[in-house]
């Protein structure tokens, strides 16, 4: 059998036979490490587990980058600085200011945390002894999106008023009256519970998918080194395939954070002016 558990043990492949000597890819258990610590709040139960350190990990590493990047700034750049800045300046205009629109300079900061962290955290799925994302457990995402709804509907308020805001949403201009019967529960359904729903979504399962292929490969290929049969033939094919879907999933990990940041001033862009 080969552990599911092998990377969850500090990222060391491990390889163990089961009774018929067989292959046994690695299943969900992989997202769900023992918790190393628990205790509770207010009646509330919490555990810290693998994934959680990770998360935590990820995103000090990424404000101390953010932090060196700008720590002592010059007209000529350095390498951090570059790299920072770059960063920012392709959320700032390729997002704020031309997805959101003219009023969206001001969401520029917003965005850009956004866009850090989720690549913080995804970036983790390919660092040696960590090797999984938080992105991968359906819980960040699914909070990340209920944090950029709540956004999305007070900024919508907020720009247009309740009244027009909502009533863009319930009663759409041009349709006839009869039709509101079937349009406004597709429209509630459609803004206030499939977008934040597949705003998660879309992130948890690219994550949660390049997590399983670079394990299923991985453990494959120690796998199949060590046998006695033919089968160490195939074995250099699955490491092979191992790196490219490294390379593979580190161009997931980029996009994702891009595209949930892009979807989420998408969305600000409909909040700030109507619609319909």
């Amino acid at each position: 059998m080969v552990t599911s558990s092998a990377l969850e043990r500090g990222g060391v492949l491990a390889v163990e036979s089961d009774p018929g000597g067989g292959f046994v890819a690695p299943g969900i258990e992989e997202f769900y490490p023992p918790a190393i610590a628990e205790f509770s709040v207010l009646g509330i139960d919490f555990e810290i587990t693998r994934i959680t350190i990770i998360l935590w990990v990820a995103t000090l590493a990424m404000l101390a980058f953010l932090i060196a990047a700008v720590r002592k700034p010059a007209i000529v750049p350095g390498k951090l600085q570059f790299i920072g800045e770059s960063g920012y300046s392709l959320v700032r205009d390729g997002i704020a200011r031309d997805v959101v629109g003219p009023k969206g300079l001001p969401f520029a900061p917003f965005l850009a945390s956004l866009f850090f962290f989720i690549l913080a955290n995804n970036l983790m799925a390919i660092i040696p002894f960590a090797q999984i994302s938080p992105m991968s457990r359906f819980a960040f995402p699914l909070v990340l999106a209920v944090i950029c709804f709540v956004i999305y509907v007070w900024i919508g308020i907020r720009e247009q008023g309740a009244g027009r805001y909502f009533k863009d949403i319930l009663f759409l201009p041009g349709v006839p009256k009869p039709m509101y019967i079937l349009v406004t529960p597709i429209e509630i359904l459609q803004n206030f519970v499939v977008r934040p729903f597949t705003l998660a979504v879309r992130l948890f399962a690219n994550m949660f998918a390049g997590h399983m292929l670079l394990v299923v490969f991985s453990l494959g290929a120690v796998y199949l080194f060590s046998r006695d049969n033919f089968s160490f033939i195939f074995g250099p094919v699955s490491a092979l395939m191992a790196i490219v879907m490294t390379f593979f999933e580190l161009l997931v990990i980029f996009l994702q954070a891009y595209v949930f940041t892009v979807l989420m001033g998408t969305y600000l862009n409909g909040s700030i002016e109507a619609e319909h």
